[in-house]
């Protein structure tokens, strides 16, 4: 499960995603997610889901790559699922046993729940994959930017910074994570019989290694950033600046329609 996790990895497929404005892309997606909460039905998911399934076509990623990120998430989606089952009691009854009541709004609720959570780890999963960590830093530091009016510009590069080196170093743990898991199980380590308590106790012997290893880089970038003069956000020149184009909003043009969709749904 660990070694199918890509979150936070970038492909580059040269698609028109890849070349809009990161700034232009993250905000978008970050008000996509909100707008995913804030469908108030079918038909408003369903308009969401069909705008991400055109960015997914276009972007040029591999779909396989899209569905490895809902693998680790999939228990989640079903206890999600099996709660609104069968704790909303409203609507016709399908199923009465025990203690235990499944209706026809408590189905529809866990498929409406379990598409929203699939649909905010995919278009996560599209902003990494589309945008490099040193485009997704700047975009942050822009958007923020205002905050140096009020003595916050070297924090917010260091905020804009940090995000993006933790975001970078999700796949690397996973692959690290997976080494090790893969070494302790050729020694004879038993990691996925027994119960709950046997289980967290097997993975002591990874999460020793795992910390030393992550350790270990955290001092190896601090050494290399030091090398390369890296002082902070003062006084930092860009070899590529940030400009936006037509593309960029045309996409915003496009969005704003679909979320005014959503709301008029919403009010309506």
């Amino acid at each position: 499960m660990v070694k199918n996790f890509t979150l936070g990895q970038y492909y580059n497929s040269g698609s028109v995603i890849h070349k809009m404005d990161s700034r232009f892309k993250l905000v978008q997606i970050v008000a996509f997610i909100v707008f995913v909460f804030l469908a108030p039905n079918f038909y408003a998911l369903g308009l969401l889901t069909a705008v991400l399934i055109f960015v997914l076509l276009i972007s040029k990623v591999p779909v396989s790559m899209y569905l490895k990120n809902l693998k680790p998430i999939l228990p989640i989606i079903i206890i999600t699922a099996l709660l609104n089952v069968f704790y909303v009691s409203e609507g016709a009854v399908l199923v009465n046993f025990w203690i235990f009541t499944i209706t026809v709004e408590g189905v529809k609720r866990a498929i409406f729940m379990a598409l929203r959570i699939v649909l905010m780890i995919t278009i996560s999963t599209v902003l990494t994959y589309t945008t490099t960590p040193t485009e997704l830093t700047d975009a942050i530091e822009s958007i923020f930017s205002p905050l140096k009016f009020i003595g916050l510009g070297e924090a917010v590069h260091t905020l804009a910074m940090m995000m993006t080196i933790a975001l970078r170093f999700i796949p690397t743990l996973t692959d690290e994570t997976d080494k090790i898991m893969s070494a302790q199980k050729a020694r004879g380590a038993d990691l996925e019989s027994g119960g709950m308590f046997k289980r967290l106790k097997a993975l002591m012997p990874i999460l020793i290694p795992l910390l030393i290893s992550s350790v270990r880089r955290a001092y190896e970038l601090a050494e290399a950033m030091d090398c390369r003069c890296y002082r902070g956000g003062k006084g930092r020149t860009r070899m590529k600046k940030l400009r936006p184009s037509i593309k960029d909003f045309v996409s915003v043009l496009i969005m704003a329609l679909v979320f005014g969709a959503v709301i008029l749904m919403k009010i309506f």
